[in-house]
């Protein structure tokens, strides 16, 4: 699949569920209204969708939420699409299959996480102090997110830690969770906070820039170029004094769209060509559509990706409504 700027688009990220069991303050409100689950594809249906995208050359899925583990019977999932690695010739195609995550689960999906084939895993982790943690995620606390991590280490998946960047919140931690990350062979990327959603707060306050970040972290530890891709937007770098990576997705302070590939699917069958954009296209009407097989099932997908914007429009400023209304949790984080 190329969109209309020549990028090829072969990453798929599914948001299987709104629902979270954490309510961290750059995500969403503490009071959120969920989507009614009538709303939802089910299981079979996200499947059937993610099996179109692959015919169509999408080589990389990423299970994404809210949290996606909370997810009743999402295993299922995991273990189909997981069947799906190997070569395209052989009914596969995939080569890889991952899950974003807050870690609450792991403890006991990890092991099952790897045999369906999963090997590489993102925690969001913003925080390694326990009152800060709390503060953060309003319910959550450290020592069930730090099993989790552990747990996925000891089922074989790698564990890349994903930290929000936030002003004055956890910016004096960033040297303690590079030197913590190598001390456990975990890489570490930062994001920085994007205006996505109503979230009872001013993002300006949280807002930090992540070139001023990095600048802080060279004056410490000794960072080396790196050619390591994952597929996603992060930038990458070797921190010389733990041999670890340390990634940096910069939506605000550098613009990465000239080389997106990606697409995100959300649990209600909305595909979303670019994460700062409102359009998008609905997949649900078309995959529920009796006379719709399997080719009219990728013509939908295609003509969508025919209108892929060039880049998003995100700002942050004071007064200002978030750039997209809607929330990570239900875009896909």
């Amino acid at each position: 699949m190329l969109d209309p700027f020549d990028r090829r688009i072969s990453y798929l990220r599914v948001s299987v569920t709104d629902r979270c069991d954490l309510r961290c303050v750059y995500c969403m409100a503490e009071d959120m209204t969920f989507l009614p689950k009538k709303d939802l594809l089910t299981l079979e249906e996200l499947d059937r969708l993610c099996g179109a995208f692959i015919d169509l050359g999408v080589d990389k899925i990423r299970l994404t939420g809210g949290e996606p583990l909370v997810r009743k019977g999402v295993l299922q999932l995991f273990q189909n699409l997981g069947g799906r690695i190997g070569p395209r010739e052989q009914g596969g195609g995939l080569k890889e299959l991952t899950v974003t995550t807050n870690g609450t689960q792991l403890p006991k999906m990890a092991d099952d996480l790897y045999r369906a084939g999963v090997r590489r895993i993102n925690v969001s982790l913003d925080t390694l102090d326990p009152t800060l943690f709390a503060n953060v995620t309003r319910w959550g606390k450290l020592d069930q997110t730090l099993d989790g991590v552990f747990a996925a280490k000891a089922a074989g998946l790698a564990v890349k830690i994903n930290a929000v960047a936030l002003k004055g919140v956890n910016e004096h931690e960033y040297d303690r969770m590079i030197a913590w990350c190598g001390e456990h062979g975990f890489d570490l990327t930062l994001i920085e906070t994007m205006p996505l959603g109503d979230i009872s707060g001013d993002r300006t306050d949280q807002y930090l820039p992540l070139s001023e970040v990095r600048r802080r972290i060279a004056q410490r530890w000794t960072l080396l170029p790196s050619s390591h891709v994952t597929g996603g937007p992060a930038r990458y770098e070797t921190v010389q004094e733990t041999g670890r990576r340390i990634g940096f997705i910069t939506p605000m302070t550098h613009n990465f769209c000239e080389s997106c590939n990606r697409v995100r699917l959300t649990c209600t069958g909305t595909l979303y060509m670019c994460l700062g954009q409102e359009d998008a296209a609905d997949l649900r009407a078309p995959l529920r559509d009796p006379s719709v097989d399997d080719a009219g099932l990728r013509d939908a997908i295609l003509s969508a990706i025919a209108r892929k914007p060039k880049g998003h429009d995100f700002v942050i400023g004071r007064a200002q409504r978030p750039s997209v209304g809607r929330h990570m949790s239900v875009t896909g984080g």
